[in-house]
């Protein structure tokens, strides 16, 4: 017990004992960081004098050191977003000794007027002077614009720059630019900043500020005339740390594809503004968000985000949400249950609902009601199943992701505007309107995010447009795509309406962009505008909401355009006609694009096609028989052409270029043919396109009379 005792206060006197050493320490310490800094306010010198004398007599003033913003990433790394240093030039005239001045002076007038060209040799000598013997007056700006790096490596040779022991007095005024290499491609997205205060304003750049502005440095600096700061020194300065980088989802050539389309559609129509969002359906991820507005000069610039903040009625876009709360309510089936359309009218007291179609589709199903956007359909069928339930209908839009924003990382998100009951602006008749698409307020992300929900088989997914943050190499912070735990609705409704939007591209007003290559599903929306708070015939909101590959989902995607003109018929400004044509552009230009969702190609050829030849360059050939695991083609040939034999193998054979006959040409691209025939010194021309068929000399000719040969390319 006693050693136990001993052994306690042995313990607590070592614990002292460590206290008193560490307190001493950190007193040492203090008395070490005291005496540096009185050695260097009053004991290190700066230009001949300590820094006590020199902030007295040349009023020096600590001040911030601003941070070098981070980059923005594209999601191949390519590089959207940065900052370049650029420079204010200047001279502190009375820095260098008066040997070095009247010797250099002359020089550097010379260069002054040859490289900026503001004023003259003998004026810029004239200003310096006048700089030199002022009382007041000693920093002279060189240049009213900045300069570039490369400029300032050049300008550190001349005199005055250079690092010379009597020299000095030429100054570098650091600013930093914002520099996008795609721009105006994504201008919106990406965002911009302040050129006053560096911050970012819009877009990535204002969402991702804090992050990307890092943290500025504290440095002293020298007050001149005109409000200048002179950096000087680096004794105490705290060194800025550089901002983070930010990863995004974006892919511009996705972005490219989307800009192309939606421009010359927008040119066509003379449409007020469009936009295309491109989404990955599995994780959310925003491949392409443009969005383009019409300017005075009638070309088209980013100058609004519609994607993210322009709401507008969605119209018959929303009735995938109306049909999806009556297939939850009532589990019909779709291709049983019928509707009485009419003639194409519907009188409500005051209110005529109408369908497109004139004279109406009389007696069609409800999967029918989808396909051809009735308007009367879904109205009645709403009236049938949710009349007397309209909170039931409501509970449905929240359960659906529909009267709440996205989410999305990025600000100015504009929430969706769906009434209830509560609201003022509540009438008998708003369920009738909000069944096909008025009296609410969506953006087109926000829709889009919907109809992505039901390509990923009811799973909502928020929409993300940025994955990572870095410092340097090392990733901060890494975004996980979110995935609702409970889909939307049961798998039997997400079944019938994936069946549905099929049908609308199939067999309804969204035929005209059906495709023989991959299968595309989605619905059209048009929509009138509300202009001064009446729903204006002939101004029309544009839509098209889907997704494709239909029968594998891997990309959703929303078309809008705004207010398009036609001369043309009044359907030429409907959605089937204007933002579908769009869609599928894009869509066809993914599907060239994504290997990964093209249909395989088959092992071998078929045996319907012996009649099919190969020719060309025999590097080539070789190239696609070993990925193809084909014959071997022969060795040495420059040229080769193969033809289909037994079990659909090519048998390859050596074209003869070299020799003075005229060689077969068939299967030849025409870039070959040219290359081969201008090389024996015939005169070629051609009609048709693709690969050669026919060649008005025959394989074989040696005439030497006829030097020209037509060729018909198919």
């Amino acid at each position: 017990m006693k050693n136990d005792v001993e052994s306690g206060q042995n313990n607590k006197k070592a614990l002292i004992n460590r206290a008193r050493t560490v307190g001493w320490a950190l007193g040492l310490l203090a008395i070490l960081v005291f005496a540096k800094l009185i050695r260097v306010q009053y004991y290190d010198t700066f230009k001949g004098k300590t820094w006590v004398e020199y902030s007295v007599k040349n009023d020096l003033k600590l001040d911030t050191i601003p941070a070098m913003r981070g980059n923005i990433y594209s999601s191949d790394n390519s590089l959207l977003a940065t900052s370049l240093p650029y420079y204010y030039v200047g001279l502190d005239t009375k820095v260098a000794d008066s040997t070095y001045f009247r010797e250099n002076l002359d020089q550097l007038a010379r260069l002054l007027s040859k490289n900026f060209g503001e004023l003259s040799a003998s004026e810029y000598k004239s200003k310096i002077l006048r700089y030199r013997v002022s009382k007041s007056k000693r920093y002279l700006r060189l240049k009213s614009k900045e300069i570039s790096h490369l400029d300032r490596e050049k300008i550190k040779e001349w005199p005055f720059f250079a690092k010379e022991r009597k020299g000095g007095g030429g100054k570098f005024e650091t600013i930093y630019k914002r520099y996008k290499p795609f721009s105006p491609m994504a201008d919106r997205t990406i965002g911009g900043t302040d050129p006053k205060s560096g911050r970012g304003y819009i877009g990535i750049e204002a969402s991702f500020d804090k992050k990307l502005e890092g943290k500025a440095g504290i440095g002293w600096v020298e007050m001149v005339e005109g409000g200048m700061k002179i950096p000087v020194g680096d004794a105490l300065n705290v060194q800025p740390e550089t901002g983070r980088d930010i990863y995004t989802t974006l892919d511009m050539n996705y972005q490219d594809m989307a800009e192309i389309a939606l421009r010359r559609k927008l040119t066509e129509m003379q449409a007020d503004f469009g936009s295309v969002v491109i989404m990955e359906v599995a994780t959310g991820e925003i491949r392409a968000m443009a969005n383009l507005t019409k300017r005075s000069n009638d070309k088209y610039e980013e100058v609004f985000n519609y994607a993210l903040a322009g709401s507008n009625d969605p119209g018959s876009t929303f009735k995938l949400a109306t049909m999806m709360a009556l297939l939850e309510e009532t589990n019909m089936d779709p291709d049983k249950i019928t509707v009485n359309t009419g003639t194409g009218a519907l009188r409500f007291r005051n209110h005529t609902i109408k369908d497109a179609h004139r004279g109406g589709f009389g007696v069609i199903t409800a999967s029918q009601v989808l396909e051809k956007s009735s308007n009367i359909g879904i109205v009645l069928l709403m009236q049938r199943y949710f009349a007397n339930k309209p909170d039931k209908y409501l509970e449905y839009l929240k359960q659906f992701h529909l009267t709440s924003p996205t989410g999305i990382h990025m600000k100015g998100e504009k929430p969706p505007l769906i009434r209830d009951r509560s609201s003022k602006f509540w009438s008998n008749y708003s369920l009738y309107f909000m069944a096909h698409g008025y009296e609410m307020q969506m953006t087109p992300l926000q829709t889009l995010a919907f109809y992505n929900a039901v390509a990923n088989d009811g799973y909502w997914v928020r929409p993300m447009v940025v994955r990572e943050i870095r410092s340097a190499e090392k990733v901060e912070d890494k975004m996980v795509p979110y995935v609702e735990e409970k889909p939307i609705a049961s798998p039997e409704t997400i079944r019938k309406l994936k069946k549905m939007l099929e049908g609308v591209v199939n067999n309804g007003l969204a035929k005209n962009i059906k495709s023989d290559l991959y299968k595309i599903a989605g619905k059209t929306g048009t929509a009138r505008k509300l202009i001064n708070g009446i729903y204006t015939e002939g101004r029309n909101y544009t839509s098209f909401a889907g997704y494709f590959p239909a029968d594998k989902p891997k990309y959703s995607c929303i078309v809008i355009i705004d207010n398009p003109r036609s001369s043309g018929a009044d359907y030429t400004r409907y959605a089937g006609s204007v933002a579908a044509p769009v869609f599928k552009e894009v869509a066809d230009r993914i599907y060239a694009y994504d290997v990964a969702i093209q249909k395989p190609v088959k092992d071998s050829i078929p045996e319907k096609s012996k009649d099919l030849r190969w020719a060309g360059k025999a590097s080539d050939l070789k190239i696609i028989s070993e990925e193809l695991k084909l014959t071997a083609l022969p060795e040495g040939a420059e040229y080769a052409v193969g033809s289909i034999v037994d079990k659909g193998k090519p048998r390859w054979k050596t074209l003869a270029v070299k020799s003075k006959e005229v060689p077969d040409l068939q299967g030849l691209a025409m870039r070959d043919a040219l290359y081969i025939l201008e090389n024996k010194g015939y005169k070629v021309t051609f009609k048709g396109s693709g690969k050669v068929v026919e060649q008005s000399l025959p394989p074989g000719a040696n005439n030497s009379g006829i030097k020209t040969i037509l060729l018909t390319l198919q």
